[in-house]
């Protein structure tokens, strides 16, 4: 496995990292039996991974109601010290009126029930899972801010900002001398690469970290899907349209994909993991799966290199058009001739 430092942060991380949302059957939004996992086939899975060299899973108190955290607290217990844990708050978690957002109140709250589910005395990367636009971000960072000072959080993430929302916080972090975001949480994938537009550069120039979800669009960019249907009537993605694409772009995208990966005698999933990788501003890419040999075969992409051709064939395929003001700007008789 190989790693890279989380933004700022003195942290390293796995270049792969495992995702929880599988873990656990509780609950009745959609994403809550994803892949209902037990405890049994959950510390199966978290072992192949630690012993992979995956170092990062991370988690969010929503997913299956909570017993996601429960289960994966449980499955790390007796290697506590080999694990980054990273979990989420914002979404809904009671009917009560403040049991959802980033109130000061919620935080708290959020903070104390995630540790107590994970049976563990801090969380390493603790994030918000959204946009709150009802509570001042003050008011949420002040809060975060306490509880890394307190040592019950490590480091703090944001996940699912728009760039003008993360940018705001991290000014408000620099005026008040409160703890920063270190990484942001976004879906990244070749079938959806919005992010480009305005997130990437941010996260380039301010040094924030890149932690990618969904790489393979839900399944969609697993080699499961064509235009001649599906090969696995029980993939997440023949049940579910999210995240959502473009039909007919993204069966391009899986042609170039699988010729891409024939050449390089890859799966498709590992080609488009490694592309995603192979994105200057990603530090880690989170993967899930529901056996071991699933997840063995999604790290191996770790260690797969495209060529320069492969990663051309494969932009040109799935590129979008600038949006304006980047158009403009990409204009070179608008730069200056030292530039």
């Amino acid at each position: 496995m190989k790693f890279a430092q989380l933004g700022a942060t003195g942290l390293y991380v796995s270049r792969i990292s495992l995702g929880a949302m599988t873990f656990g059957g509780a609950g009745t939004q959609p994403w809550d039996t994803v892949g209902a996992l037990d405890q049994a086939a959950a510390d199966t899975l978290v072992g192949t991974a630690l012993d992979h060299g995956v170092n990062l899973i991370d988690t969010a108190d929503m997913y299956a109601a909570g017993e996601s955290e429960e289960i994966l607290g449980r499955s790390v217990k007796s290697r506590r010290d080999e694990v980054l844990l990273a979990t989420k708050l914002a979404a809904r978690m009671g009917p009560g009126p403040n049991e959802v957002g980033l109130s000061r109140h919620h935080v708290m709250n959020s903070i104390e029930n995630s540790l107590r589910r994970l049976g563990t005395d801090h969380i390493d990367l603790y994030q918000i899972h959204n946009f709150d636009p009802v509570t001042p971000i003050e008011e949420t960072l002040r809060a975060l801010d306490d509880a890394v000072r307190q040592g019950k959080v490590r480091y703090l993430g944001a996940s699912n900002l728009a760039a003008w929302q993360l940018a705001r916080a991290l000014g408000k972090s620099d005026r008040f001398g409160l703890s920063r975001f270190v990484a942001s949480q976004s879906y990244y994938s070749l079938a959806g690469r919005d992010i480009e537009a305005e997130l990437v550069p941010l996260l380039t120039a301010e040094n924030v970290g890149l932690l990618v979800w969904s790489p393979l669009a839900a399944g969609f960019l697993s080699g499961k899907f064509d235009r001649n249907g599906s090969t696995d009537s029980d993939a997440r993605r023949a049940n579910a349209e999210f995240p959502p694409v473009e039909l007919e772009r993204t069966y391009d995208i899986i042609d170039v994909l699988r010729k891409v990966a024939e050449r390089r005698d890859a799966t498709v999933a590992q080609t488009a993991l490694a592309w995603v990788l192979a994105q200057p501003a990603v530090t880690s890419v989170i993967v899930g799966g529901k056996r071991p040999d699933q997840l063995t075969a999604n790290l191996a992409a770790a260690d797969l290199e495209l060529t320069a051709e492969d990663l051309a064939a494969l932009d040109e395929v799935s590129r979008t058009p600038l949006r304006y003001p980047a158009w403009l700007q990409a204009d070179q008789s608008w730069r200056h001739p030292a530039a």
